[in-house]
């Protein structure tokens, strides 16, 4: 129910899984999600999952807030949840065109690099991103 600014996090290098409770791969995507946060626990590193689902009961992509904190629970979510409540705000600051994908800022909250997306669940995604937040650390 509150605000969090992820680009104001105080020099941390901060890692944004976008994701949907409704999409299969984003389970493949809060494995690699939380298989980084363990990595890089202790170090200045901040994971959020931003859920894309729609807000409007009306909508094919709605969730309510119990349903995401299920899916959470349910794959084993280690970090904090987040919510963009009408699912593209976040696609369209950090000019995201697919989801699942991640999305890396450096220490000043700025966009580092393009966003990782087309989670494949036969390729590591988090070799490539390892390298993008070590080249930040």
């Amino acid at each position: 129910g509150s605000r969090i600014d992820v680009e104001a996090q105080n020099g941390k290098v901060v890692v944004l899984a976008v994701g949907a409770s409704w999409l299969p791969l984003s389970i493949k995507q809060a494995d690699y999600a939380n298989a980084l946060m363990k990595k890089y626990q202790g170090k200045a590193v901040v994971f959020y999952f931003v859920a894309t689902d729609s807000t409007n009961a009306k909508s094919k992509n709605y969730a309510d807030n119990d349903s995401l904190e299920k899916w959470a629970f349910r794959n084993k979510l280690t970090m904090p949840l987040l919510r963009d409540p009408d699912g593209v705000a976040t696609l369209r600051k950090y000019n995201i065109d697919q989801i699942p994908s991640f999305v890396v800022l450096d220490k000043s909250g700025d966009r580092s690099g393009e966003p990782f997306g087309g989670i494949d669940p036969k390729y590591d995604i988090t070799v490539p991103m390892s390298k993008a937040i070590d080249k930040l650390l």
